[in-house]
């Protein structure tokens, strides 16, 4: 066979070949001859690649360094992973295979290629998921650990090195019983941790959840999921989280929900726990408990002083000091600011008294801190079970009644609870409720009290003083309701209604020729709004009414509240003109320094005072102090309450100016008030201009 010849066999061959494959002339590394899946591979016509040179072909160094070798015959063969460049421009991944062939003396190259495109792009495939696996595993806030059937580790990610506290070198060496043999030492309980584990691993099918602690005080919870693969298993995944935070929160939650945030002390809700208890063993065995209800007296004014942290303190200290008198099974709750109730098991009514002396007695020790030392008291009232109820609504509510009743009676002192003297004749919220539904509807009224003039005997102005007569309840006292209506704030809208009735009766009263001044008391809260002044001006501008025919009067307590701002209305009213009084003068806590800068037109002496007069040595040094202090101030005095002839000439003989009580006349209604006066007699007016003081 000729050389050609040989070649041509060759090209005959290669064309049933699936691969590429090149014919390599040795001498000029040529090609010679190229099957129909070379022409494919390039993206070319195979014919277009004769009398090409290998090396024009190649697409990388290693390449060209290879056909550089066989030039200089070096080399005759090579496999290999490479790349061919296609006529397009790009790159396919082949398997290049290069042998030297020799037939009847003429040698060739055979090259073959093997296009590894879609092995590669498998190959890329799986490189992408294991990547997006190895991401996914790492992101997550749990450790995972993958293990065969057997047991032995196939995969784990940093968060359960971490979560395990696994050493570096355990990492490093992949010695697996090593690793687990530290997992075990990890756990407080190993041997449980191990009959768990022995568990999972006898079952492959096995899901389970689980929870253990570690020495380092971790709790975790560990899940399990079989790894299965064409529905068999192959494997576990073990999942670790850490919830130890959240074991510590929902405890802490749990605890919130029944305990006392500062002191710990039970709640309301751990209370009627106990509390049901009690009653339970109480039922079986026959015994009596007592159900205490503490109050700290006046311990707003230790929150207004040194502020709520100071407060706070004391209520700290307060919480000792009772624990501190207690036995072990008795428990002590904490309702409200200064509110504690204790519960003390097998207490009869000797029992109960003798635990509320220890604590009367504990509380009067004085409290001593950041170098002030006061004293805290406390008003207890006691309900036993089950003679004063069997519940913790019916016990609480009796129990606290007592505990009003001995503020009432001066603090600092325990009551048990009496089923008459303990109720009150009215619900404070069925008088609220009346007492809003009153203004509403027109029950309040207005009667008018006569001032005299003790010079003259004749009549210079009149008290506005309220009523209320509740179709319900009846005739209500102003010292039932008013209370009410300071504590909840409606005293203001009262307030308005008394200031806008009596100028309009007094509008009234001068239309008629009746020159008749009007007094009207002035709540602590109302004087205080910031609209007070407008509101008094905007009532006495928009009846007509001279505002001399106005007198307000407000007691002590409500200009020494805060002096300076007290003295800064009190200019503003007299600015205005009305006129202005001191109600229960005495009984309050004046300054003399304020009160001589007060704009103010008269003292009312307080009914106390009067009662016992002219036969009470103290009373009538009183009386004859404040009428010279008035003097000495320039202004008029009167007493209220007056109600014997003896009183009404000693109040002359002091220098008193006027008087008003039942020796002249009580608050009589509008009707009864003209037809006492006489309709024709004019009043004598009180002077519409202030006396200079000084």
């Amino acid at each position: 066979m000729t050389a050609p010849d040989a070649r041509g066999a060759w090209s005959i061959l290669i064309e049933g070949l699936l691969d590429a494959v090149w014919l390599v002339d040795a001498t000029t590394l040529r090609i010679v001859g190229a099957n129909a899946a070379a022409g494919t591979l390039l993206g070319v016509d195979p014919g277009t690649l004769l009398s090409r040179t290998a090396a024009e072909l190649s697409a990388t160094p290693e390449d060209l360094a290879f056909w550089q070798s066989v030039a200089n015959g070096w080399q005759d063969a090579i496999i290999s992973e490479s790349l061919v460049r296609r006529f397009n421009g790009s790159v396919v991944p082949v398997t290049r295979r290069v042998n030297r062939v020799e037939s009847h003396g003429q040698a060739i190259y055979v090259v073959v290629f093997h296009d590894r495109s879609a092995h590669q792009a498998t190959q890329d495939e799986l490189e992408h998921r294991l990547s997006e696996l190895r991401a996914t595993l790492e992101s997550t806030a749990d450790g995972i650990l993958v293990t065969d059937l057997s047991g032995a580790i196939r995969g784990f990610n940093r968060r359960f090195a971490a979560l395990w506290n696994l050493p570096e070198d355990l990492l490093t060496q992949r010695d697996d019983a090593a690793v687990q043999a530290w997992m075990r030492r990890s756990v407080v309980d190993a041997a449980d941790y191990g009959r768990r584990l022995a568990a999972i691993q006898d079952a492959t099918l096995l899901q389970t959840s689980d929870v253990f602690s570690l020495h380092s005080g971790q709790v975790i919870e560990r899940v399990t999921l079989p790894q299965c693969s064409r529905g068999q298993p192959i494997g576990r995944v073990f999942s670790f989280r850490d919830i130890t935070e959240k074991l510590a929160a929902s405890q802490r939650i749990e605890e919130l929900s029944q305990t006392d945030p500062l002191t710990g002390l039970p709640n309301r809700r751990l209370l009627a726990d106990r509390v049901e208890f009690a009653l339970a063993m109480s039922q079986r065995n026959g015994h009596s408990f007592a159900l205490m209800v503490v109050n700290l007296d006046r311990f707003k004014h230790i929150n207004d002083t040194f502020g709520l942290g100071f407060g706070d303190r004391v209520l700290l200290e307060v919480t000792d000091r009772i624990k501190g008198c207690l036995r072990s099974l008795d428990t002590v709750a904490r309702l409200g600011s200064d509110e504690f109730v204790l519960l003390v098991h097998k207490a009869d009514a000797t029992g109960a008294e003798a635990t509320a002396r220890r604590v009367i007695d504990a509380m009067s020790r004085p409290f001593r801190m950041d170098a002030i030392e006061f004293t805290v008291t406390c008003s207890i009232g006691v309900a036993l079970c089950p003679d004063d109820g069997d519940n913790l609504d019916e016990l609480m509510r009796r129990a606290d009644a007592a505990m009003h009743r001995v503020k009432e009676l001066g603090r600092a002192s325990f009551r048990f609870h009496q089923p008459h003297a303990d109720a009150a004749p009215r619900s404070q919220m069925q008088i609220d409720h009346a007492m809003r539904q009153a203004l509403v509807s027109g029950q309040f009224r207005l009667h008018y009290q006569p001032q005299i003039d003790l010079g003259t005997g004749r009549v210079i102005g009149a008290e506005a003083l309220i009523r209320w007569r509740d179709p319900v309840l009846g005739d209500v006292s102003p010292a039932e309701f008013i209370p009410l209506a300071e504590e909840s704030g409606f005293i203001i809208a009262i307030g308005d209604w008394v200031l806008a009735q009596a100028v309009r009766q007094a509008v009234e009263w001068r239309n008629a020729g009746w020159e008749m001044p009007v007094s009207i008391n002035v709540s602590a809260l109302q004087f205080q709004q910031a609209d007070f002044i407008e509101r008094v001006s905007a009532t006495v501008k928009a009846a007509g009414l001279p505002p001399q025919l106005l007198e307000l009067e407000l007691t002590e307590s409500i200009l020494i509240h805060d002096a300076e701002d007290a003295l800064h209305r009190l200019k503003a009213l007299e600015q205005l003109g009305v006129m202005l009084a001191i109600d229960d003068f005495g009984t309050g806590y004046s300054s003399l320094a304020y009160l001589k800068r007060f704009p103010i037109d008269r003292l009312k002496i307080d009914r106390s005072f009067i009662r016992s007069l002219p036969g009470d040595g103290g009373d009538m040094a009183i009386v004859n102090a404040i009428v010279q202090l008035a003097h000495a101030m320039q202004l008029r005095v009167i007493a209220e309450g007056v109600e014997t002839e003896p009183q009404r000439q000693f109040l002359l003989d002091a220098g008193c100016h006027e008087f008003q009580g039942f020796l002249y006349s009580p608050a009589l209604d509008v009707d009864a008030f003209e037809q006492r006066l006489g309709r024709s007699a004019p009043a004598v007016t009180k002077p519409s201009v202030r006396l200079v003081k000084g």
